[in-house]
């Protein structure tokens, strides 16, 4: 990197232990910085889910694992840049398991890595988080089920996808279950409040900041601690 003797410039933040999802206060702070600052961010495993966040903001990045359990991340802002795919919701939950283990905090964050971003994946982003919203509601996991159905729409799903989704839920379900514990749940609202909008004529755009705003990390029925 043509910026390695920029590191000892950089602010440091230290996230180890921290519970919780500080990828968007770390995001936001990211956003104020100017070409040629930066921030280098020190966690318990390799930061994979902050890579891209960073790299839509115009960063570019090294890692050094120093220790066992101790990864410096370094960001330097190369552009400013306003991130392309804004899509909420991040894996939060990752950042508790080195709390149990060190070890398990790597082990998780690369694992999800491979299941989400390698290059071998075949199936579609967007399928794939369809069958993950699938297989959240028959687990019971509505708040998961409400988050891959976000980030899917704000991907660009039609949601036309989304109502046979919810056909097929009625029927592997059943009416009883699907009258319930699926229609009053916040993943309903969430399919309502698209459906809604665009019946009235609204744009994706609006949709999208919608859903956000609504169906979010501000959202107690979907943030993940």
């Amino acid at each position: 990197m043509k910026w390695d003797d920029k590191k000892q410039t950089l602010k440091t933040i230290d996230v180890r232990g921290i519970q919780g999802n500080f990828f968007q206060g770390l995001k936001r702070q990211a956003e104020k910085l100017e070409v040629g600052q930066g921030l280098e961010i020190i966690q318990s495993f390799d930061p994979i889910p902050l890579y891209e966040v960073m790299e839509d903001l115009g960063f570019e990045h090294t890692t050094e694992q120093k220790d066992t359990g101790e990864y410096h991340a370094y960001f330097y802002r190369i552009e400013k840049k306003e991130a392309d795919k804004d899509i909420p919701m991040r894996p939060a939950a990752l950042t508790n398991m080195p709390l149990i283990d060190d070890e398990l905090g790597k082990v998780a964050v690369e694992f999800w890595d491979l299941t989400w971003n390698d290059e071998k994946r075949y199936l579609p982003y967007e399928t794939r988080l369809l069958l993950s919203l699938t297989n959240a509601v028959g687990a019971g996991r509505m708040r998961q089920a409400t988050r891959e159905l976000v980030k899917a729409y704000i991907h660009g799903l039609d949601s036309r996808a989304l109502d046979d989704v919810f056909e097929l839920l009625a029927w592997n379900q059943g009416i009883g279950y699907f009258s319930s514990e699926i229609g009053p749940s916040t993943l309903f609202k969430a399919y309502k409040t698209i459906k809604n909008m665009e019946k009235q004529g609204k744009q994706r755009q609006e949709i999208c900041e919608v859903l956000k705003e609504k169906f979010g990390e501000n959202n107690p029925d979907v943030k993940v601690q």
